[in-house]
Formats: structure tokens, sequence, C-alpha cells
């Protein structure tokens, strides 16, 4: 891939041969099951100082399994790794806060939530231009089979929550050509910084995950790994009390 993206190895991308514009906004696939967020206007972290959230930041495996992750708290959480700041109509681009390149912002954000105040556990997707999540699968067999997709790693099966993050590669692969697979991870690693930055200044714990077994975690998410596939992972949970 590395190689294969060299400019001197390249073709034309999509953009130059003129080929359709990528959907750039997340599509709802079910209206009725969308779950409005909170509005994040007045909310405060507990910590606002950003030194003091970098000094302090640490991946954690280990989390309070009492502790329920308030809405509010996962609202702020997913505004700042993947909500929208504003939608770019001229352009047909979304405005956000991370970077990524050319403004594509390829990830989508599924989740899965196992303690969180007035959520079944299940799976979800975040609908980021409507800072809404709508639901995939309440079932059971789903939760288990994202724990096995993940190596059934204790992090996960104890987290609040977990993000899975998902490359729709044509959003960047259209202005990049094979370029684009380099970016995509680019992009995830702002993406997952902005969520352990934003986990530490309300006492919550991230740990960043890339062992996971591709085909069962798409096929449990229902990407075609061609167009659409994992590319990151974060389990997210109350920090212990250590007094």
């Amino acid at each position: 891939m590395h190689l294969a993206s060299y400019y001197e190895r390249m073709g034309p991308s999509p953009q130059k041969q003129n080929e359709p514009y990528p959907q750039y906004l997340d599509q709802v696939t079910d209206e009725s099951s969308l779950i409005t967020l909170p509005d994040m206007t007045d909310f405060q972290p507990q910590i606002l100082n950003l030194l003091e959230v970098i000094e302090k930041r640490r991946s954690l495996r280990r989390y309070d399994e009492t502790a329920v992750m308030t809405t509010k708290e996962l609202s702020y959480l997913l505004k700042y790794t993947q909500g929208v700041r504003e939608i770019d109509e001229k352009r047909d681009l979304t405005n956000r806060f991370v970077p990524s390149a050319g403004s594509r912002h390829p990830f989508e954000t599924y989740l899965l939530i196992q303690r969180v105040e007035g959520f079944v556990p299940g799976l979800y997707r975040y609908i980021a231009q409507r800072h809404a999540l709508e639901t995939v699968d309440l079932s059971v067999e789903v939760m288990q089979k994202l724990h096995e997709s993940v190596l059934r790693q204790r992090q996960v099966i104890t987290s609040a929550v977990t993000f899975f993050w998902v490359a729709d590669v044509y959003r960047t692969s259209w202005r990049y050509g094979a370029r684009a697979y380099r970016y995509i991870h680019l992009d995830a690693g702002h993406i997952c910084q902005n969520l352990y930055l934003c986990a530490e200044s309300i006492d919550h714990a991230v740990c960043a995950i890339a062992a996971f077994d591709d085909h069962q975690a798409n096929q449990v998410l229902g990407l075609d790994e061609v167009e659409r596939f994992l590319v990151y992972v974060a389990s997210v949970g109350k920090k212990i009390n250590q007094d």
C-alpha cells in the first residue's frame, strides 16, 4: 500500500476522471430509531486546563464497572471527536473539530453502548450532522460478536462504551486516489487523540485498539470491506477511584 501510493506510481484520481462525487454526510437508515443527543452549549468538563489534561492522559484498560456514563458525557465525546462544526454547502464538505485530509472526513462512528444513561445496551451509529444516534442492533448476540471481534479484550467487555471507527474510503480516495489509504489512518489518529483528551477531562479513560479480527468485525457492522471497513477501536470507561 505504501509503495503503491507514491505519486509516480498512482494513476489519475476519481476526481480527475470525473467520477461521481462521494456522499459526504452519514445516511440515516431508519428515522424512527434516531435518538437526539443533548445540546452541549453549557456543558463544562471537570478539567479545563489543556496542559493538565495532556499530562494526565494515559491508556487504561481497567474501568469502574459500576459507573454509568451520562448522556451528556457521551454527547460531549461524540461532538468533539466527529461532531460537525458547520456544513460547507458551497463545497459539499463538513468542517469538524478534528483535522482531515482535504476536509474529507471519511469516518463514521459506531458505538457499542453497555452502560450509558438512558440507552439500552447495544450497537448504535452516530449521525454526525444531526448529532444523533441511530439504533442498529440491540441484541445480546451482536454485543457478544463484537466482544469476540476484538479478541475478547477485557477493556471492551468492561467499558461503558466502545467506539468503532469505520472508514468510507471513497470520500477520501475520490480526491486522493491510492494515497487515501495513508490519509485515513492519519485521520483516525486525530479522532482518537481527541477522544483521549476529552475523556480525560471528564475523569474517564480510553484504550485505543488496533488488534481485532477484521472479517468478523466488518461482518458484524455490516461493512463490505472494500469501500467501508473498520480501521480503529477505542474503549472508554470511568476511571477507578484510587483513594
